[in-house]
């Protein structure tokens, strides 16, 4: 039986993202607040909440434009948020500010998905979720009113942030070997995404990536450790059929996972993938600085280089 004090004994803590008590009990750690959507009155932008799966509770949020005189349908952007997996939404503050400056800057109608998050579902249960979103949105290219008025389906963008650029990178690949009838994705962003390395020579003993690889494990148990395809992208077969015209990768000079970007952006350019391929380096600037940051002239730049990205897609 045991003791009034395993309620309290952490045996796993990964913050901001997960702590797990010797009792089995697991929580969030940083844990975000919801933001109905709205019509925002510093960008014009309107947005609305769908149901995707009503069996699983797979959901989204739309993102529109102001729209005054319309010449010619619009780009739509895909978007996944980031949070290791396991916190944020697409409903939080900090991501439906995000997107309704992206989308009044870019001028794209856009989705955010709201794919269910670990511990409560390891993955590969988001990769699922946001493979059935991006179905779902060719399934309502002539249903759903915004989709239907306003979106020109052969310039499709698909963007996320740190495990959202991960999920970005994976929905590409699946999308390269799948055919997605009436949808053509024109390009990826990733911005800071979340990859990993395998554990190779000296750096089996590296304390940082021992502890990433407790983590990976954590919320991905089926894996086979940090040379899993969807965590280390060159380890998959597949990586030069990525399904997109051309990637965009930002990294930030003081963000751990900076060099992974660059390691991705290296080997996606030997993989024999035949497309455009651009990188972007913020210096001097931490893991998802722009959302913590909007307003400063380096967010400023990162969002005037999405939007060239988005806007020159012919």
């Amino acid at each position: 039986m045991g003791s009034i004090n395993d309620n309290k004994e952490v045996i796993f803590d990964y913050p901001p993202f997960i702590r797990v008590y010797k009792d089995g009990r697991m929580e969030r750690i940083l844990e975000s607040k919801f933001t109905p959507p709205s019509l925002d009155s510093t960008t014009g932008v309107s947005s609305k909440d769908v149901i995707i799966d009503s069996k699983t509770g797979l959901s989204a949020r739309l993102y529109l434009p102001q729209v005054k005189d319309l010449q010619s349908k619009l780009p739509l952007l895909i978007y996944f948020h980031g949070g290791g997996f396991c916190i944020e939404s697409a409903f939080s503050p900090v991501y439906h500010s995000y997107l309704n400056s992206l989308v009044a800057e870019a001028n794209v109608v856009a989705i955010s998905v709201d794919y269910r998050r670990a511990p409560d579902f390891v993955l590969p249960i988001c990769y699922e979720d946001t493979w059935s979103s991006i179905q779902w949105v060719v399934s309502e290219s002539e249903k759903e009113e915004w989709f239907k008025n306003y979106v020109d389906f052969e310039r499709v963008f698909i963007a996320g942030d740190s495990a959202g650029g991960n999920i970005t990178h994976n929905m590409a690949i699946r999308a390269g070997c799948m055919n997605l009838k009436g949808l053509k994705i024109k390009g990826i962003a990733l911005i800071h995404p979340y990859f990993a390395r395998e554990l190779i020579g000296d750096e089996v003993g590296d304390v940082s990536m021992e502890r990433e690889g407790k983590f990976w494990k954590f919320i991905c148990p089926l894996t086979t450790g940090l040379d899993d395809p969807f965590v280390c992208p060159h380890k998959d077969s597949n990586f030069s059929k990525l399904g997109c015209e051309k990637v965009l990768v930002c990294v930030a000079e003081k963000d751990g996972l900076r060099d992974r970007g660059w390691l991705y952006y290296q080997n996606l350019g030997k993989s024999g993938w035949n497309g455009v391929l651009e990188f972007m380096e913020t210096e001097g600037e931490g893991h998802v600085f722009h959302l913590f940051n909007p307003t400063s002239e380096k967010a400023g730049d990162l969002m005037k280089r999405l939007v060239s990205f988005i806007s020159t897609s012919d």
